[in-house]
């Protein structure tokens, strides 16, 4: 008969193994001799060396025992039913793995790839990262709102950033954010997003955006706190009978489908 560490040794585990699985019920174990000692016979190094050879092929110890007791068949299917579990696992984990790298990049936390590529062609333009990170803590929010239309949403924005309006106005955020309201070229901001503005409404592209006004009053106060030059932009655009920045209200007729100023 073998001690306890005689057993754990023919099996090839720890004794803190062999009590574990005393207590889980996948090794019973036995009553004490006379001398107080517990003793194990061949039928016991065989279990244990079985509980260990399928424990370390990856199966979960809650399911060990099902397959001790099962019979040729049933073996087979809990093996290939445990196997789809491991690869479902494994295609899990691999996810983990794609998103922690993306992360490590710092713009992916709660972003998706195409604003990322959205905020990387702002750089192009030579976007200060002042105004970078102020763009992308909106898109951040923005995401999380409307997670199904903002891909379609940065779509749109990368076709306004082939206007040169649009590329102009970006040319102003480099800086923007440093701007007194007295600034002159404030007016020439609010000059660009007007027109802005008015082909956006020729065009058919305001309308329902899917934010609650709350959440429209949040962006638009996150940017005029940014920049001391905003509000004044927003001001200009008011006393012209427009309102808003993300949401665009009020259009004045008078002001549709006339000559845009060129850029």
């Amino acid at each position: 008969m073998l001690t306890i560490s005689q057993l754990a040794a023919y099996a090839g585990v720890t004794v803190r193994a062999v009590r574990h699985y005393h207590q889980i019920g996948l090794l019973p174990e036995p009553e004490r001799d006379r001398s107080g000692y517990r003793t194990y016979g061949a039928a016991a190094v065989v279990r244990l060396i079985r509980i260990h050879t399928l424990a370390d092929a990856g199966v979960p110890l809650a399911r060990v025992q099902e397959l001790l007791d099962a019979g040729p068949e049933e073996f087979a299917e809990g093996v290939q039913e445990i196997d789809k579990d491991l690869r479902a696992e494994i295609r899990r984990l691999q996810g983990t793995r794609r998103r922690l790298a993306r992360l490590a990049a710092g713009e992916h936390l709660a972003l998706p790839q195409s604003v990322v590529d959205y905020l990387g062609r702002l750089r192009g333009l030579g976007v200060g990262e002042r105004y970078i990170e102020l763009e992308r803590d909106a898109w951040i929010m923005v995401a999380a709102q409307v997670p199904h239309l903002i891909d379609s949403v940065i779509a749109k924005k990368h076709e306004q950033l082939d206007d040169p309006d649009m590329v102009k106005l970006y040319g102003f955020l480099r800086g923007a954010l440093d701007w007194p309201a007295d600034d002159p070229r404030v007016v020439e901001v609010a000059d660009i997003v007007e027109r802005l503005m008015i082909r956006a409404v020729e065009a058919g592209e305001v309308g329902a955006d899917g934010f609650d006004d709350q959440f429209v009053h949040l962006l638009d106060s996150t940017m005029v706190e940014s920049a001391p030059g905003a509000e004044r932009v927003l001001a200009i655009l008011e006393e012209r009978g427009w309102r808003g920045w993300t949401r665009i209200e009020r259009v004045p007729a008078d002001r549709l489908n006339t000559e845009v100023p060129p850029p």
